[in-house]
């Protein structure tokens, strides 16, 4: 029997509040990038001189030219991607919803410091909600989502606001008083709409639909409710992404094929391209034997990293399986943290910014508070140490000592991802028993609170 938390106002006033604060921070971090004077493109003449340096660069900054965001052209109408991997056009590299909150941020602005400041405002209040449903969740742990240095380094790098929000949703909705079966399909609908953001939340609708399946009625499994919850993330994914690709079928496919023909090279911060790759290339190669090795190098990973992706899920799935034997309920949120670990860990990029993915985990999870220090440590070394060490490479100076910062990142998070997998699959949860008691017209949703919070 789990006991679980409570939350007192005055705890949701300073995590929400904190929050306020934390991400004030974050966008006064990346707006020293944003400084007049501008070019006749609205660039501002710092942002190349100091974004690395500084650590102040931000996806949304960059992006505000080379994607006709700056004249404000709606995405993926008119766009396309060349044979070398190129986007033209009105495409994004990101999922259909992320590239119309990129086209709202910019509609008022004129310069790249004003997208960053018009979608700033467009992304805190779901850093703000997310901030408040962990709160309602998970009690006092959801300080380390308010207050965390992720959220101040990454707020507003890139777009990953509304989709932790997605994520993060989808789990408070379990918890209310609704029938199972109708709050596990909107749980799916906000995973699908997480997936039409950033594609990850989609993972989350397996263990969700096994989950419902495991919610045994007369002892035989419920396969219906389970196919509901897939047919319903299906639908909206569908719904959401079907005007764009009859809009503009080219534009929207570019976007896909954009992140599938990406390649592990330095701005990737993976176990592919730090690991891996020394087995292909060496310091004493010739300029076509390095083209050579460096082709069967892609190659490879383009084959290994989804593989071993799918194996990690299927693995995650599996031990939730057994887990569910025991405990009689299908522990989806932990198996849900164990499938992101498993994508973190063997996706061929792993930018900074995912670090936000992971920290509702860390809240919603009875994880050892070690294991989270280290991994955010790791990911410090990581967050600041990339950018110093691309400064150094620009300035042609010794990288040496910021190479080995970026390392140890990489090397720390991906060690500290195959632990956190597996504890993540045996984790319970932070969230109030009381807060997930069933309706007393829903005789179909268990009370035990061991169940209803694993």
């Amino acid at each position: 029997m789990e006991k679980g938390v409570r939350t007192s106002p005055a705890t949701m006033i300073a995590v929400v509040t904190l929050c306020a604060f934390t991400l004030i921070l974050g966008y006064l971090n990346k707006a020293r990038c944003a400084l007049a004077p501008f070019d006749d493109n609205g660039r501002s003449t710092v942002f190349d001189t100091i974004k690395d340096s500084s650590v102040c660069y931000s996806d949304i900054q960059f992006l505000w030219l080379g994607r006709d965001i700056n004249h404000h052209i709606f995405p993926y109408l008119d766009g396309a991607i060349t044979s070398s991997g190129a986007l033209t056009g009105g495409t994004v590299e990101y999922p259909v919803l992320s590239g119309v909150l990129m086209w709202l941020g910019a509609i008022p602005a004129d310069t790249d410091a004003e997208f960053l400041l018009y979608s700033a405002l467009l992304l805190a209040p779901f850093g703000l909600l997310t901030a408040w449903m962990l709160g309602r969740l998970a009690g006092k742990a959801a300080l380390l989502w308010s207050v965390g240095p992720p959220l101040v380094l990454y707020a507003f790098h890139n777009w990953e606001l509304p989709v932790v929000a997605t994520a993060v949703g989808a789990v408070f909705v379990m918890t209310t008083r609704l029938p199972l079966r109708t709050r596990a399909v909107l749980a799916s609908i906000l995973l699908a709409i997480g997936f039409c953001l950033k594609l990850y939340p989609g993972a989350f609708v397996l263990p969700l639909a096994a989950y419902v399946m495991y919610e045994r009625d007369r002892g035989r499994l419920d396969v219906r409710g389970g196919l509901a919850v897939l047919g319903a993330a299906a639908a909206t994914v569908v719904a959401v992404n079907l005007p764009f690709a009859l809009g503009g079928y080219e534009g929207w496919r570019a976007s896909f094929a954009f992140q599938s023909l990406r390649q592990a090279d330095i701005t990737t911060n993976s176990i592919w391209y730090w690991g891996l790759r020394h087995f292909y290339i060496t310091d004493s190669m010739t300029a076509e034997d390095y083209t050579e090795a460096e082709s069967r190098f892609q190659n490879t990973v383009d084959i290994a990293s989804p593989a071993l992706v799918f194996a990690a899920f299927a693995l995650a799935i599996w031990l939730g399986v057994r887990r569910a034997r025991v405990d009689g309920v299908y522990p989806w949120i932990a198996v849900s943290g164990s499938m992101l670990c498993g994508f973190l860990l063997l996706h061929k990029v792993h930018s900074p910014q995912y670090t936000l993915w992971l920290v509702p985990f860390f809240v919603l999870l009875r994880v050892p508070w070690g294991l989270v220090v280290a991994y955010l440590l790791a990911d410090l070394s990581m967050g600041i140490g990339v950018f110093k060490y691309f400064a150094a490479l620009a300035a042609g100076a010794d990288s040496s000592t910021e190479q080995f910062f970026v390392e140890v990142g990489v090397w720390g998070r991906a060690a500290l991802l195959v632990v956190l997998f597996f504890v993540f699959a045996r984790a319970r949860t932070r969230l109030d028993p009381l807060a997930l008691a069933p309706p007393p017209d829903a005789p179909e949703i268990r009370t035990s609170p061991a169940s209803a919070t694993s």
